[in-house]
C-alpha cells in the first residue's frame, strides 16, 4: 500500500526559539491551512515539538480529533551553537557541501537522516496519510534526498506555511508542491 505524507513547514512565527509563537497572521494562516487539509482522510499527525509547528497544525488536528504526536526528529536544524553573523553564507555552503559541520551544529547529512528515518518508520506503518509538520531547513533537506536539484535557492523560496506532498510506495515516489500562497 502506497503511503502519502504530507510534509509542512510551519506558519510564520515570531522568532526562532523552541518556545516561539505564531504570530497573528500565523494563526489566520493556521486555520487556512486547516481548510485546505480538511477533504484529506488523515490518520496521524506528526509535528515537531516546537511551539510554531504544534500551533501550525492545532486547528486541523482538533477538527479531527487527532492527537498530535510530537516527535524530536523534526526538530529544526541546530547549524551552530554559536551566533553565526553570516548564517546564511555559512548555510549555503552547507547545501553545497552536505558535510559541513559547524562548532555544535548538525551536518546536513545528519539532519537529513533524522527526517529520512521519520519517513521511513511512516512508510512502515499501516496508516495511509500522515501529516509531518517541521521547519524550513530540515523540510529542505528532506524535498532534496527526494529531489537533489532542491537546494539553497529553492530553501529560500520556501514560504510560511508550505505544503507538499510525498507519494511513497516500494516501486517509486512522487514528489508535489501542493500549497499556493496568496
Amino acid at each position: 500500500m502506497g503511503k502519502n505524507i504530507y510534509i509542512i513547514r510551519h506558519c510564520e512565527a515570531e522568532g526562532q526559539s523552541t518556545k516561539a509563537q505564531l504570530t497573528k497572521t500565523g494563526f489566520n494562516q493556521s486555520y487556512e491551512l486547516a481548510d485546505f487539509l480538511s477533504n484529506i482522510p488523515i490518520g496521524r499527525v506528526i509535528s515537531s515539538p516546537f511551539l510554531r509547528a504544534k500551533q501550525t497544525i492545532r486547528p486541523f488536528a482538533e477538527n479531527r480529533n487527532l492527537k498530535i504526536v510530537e516527535d524530536q526528529r523534526l526538530s529544526e536544524r541546530l547549524l551552530s551553537s554559536k551566533p553565526l553573523p553570516d548564517w546564511l553564507d555559512k548555510l549555503e555552503t552547507t547545501f553545497n557541501d552536505m558535510d559541513v559541520k559547524y562548532e555544535g551544529g548538525e551536518s546536513s547529512n545528519e539532519a537529513m537522516s533524522r527526517i529520512v528515518n521519520v519517513v521511513e518508520d511512516i512508510s512502515a506503518s499501516h496508516i495511509k496519510n500522515t501529516i509531518i509538520v517541521t521547519h524550513g531547513n530540515l523540510m529542505s533537506l528532506l524535498l532534496h534526498y527526494y529531489d537533489p536539484q532542491f537546494g539553497f535557492k529553492q530553501w529560500k523560496s520556501i514560504s510560511n506555511p508550505d505544503v507538499y506532498l510525498l507519494s511513497v510506495s516500494k516501486e517509486a515516489f512522487n514528489l508535489k508542491h501542493i500549497w499556493k500562497c496568496d
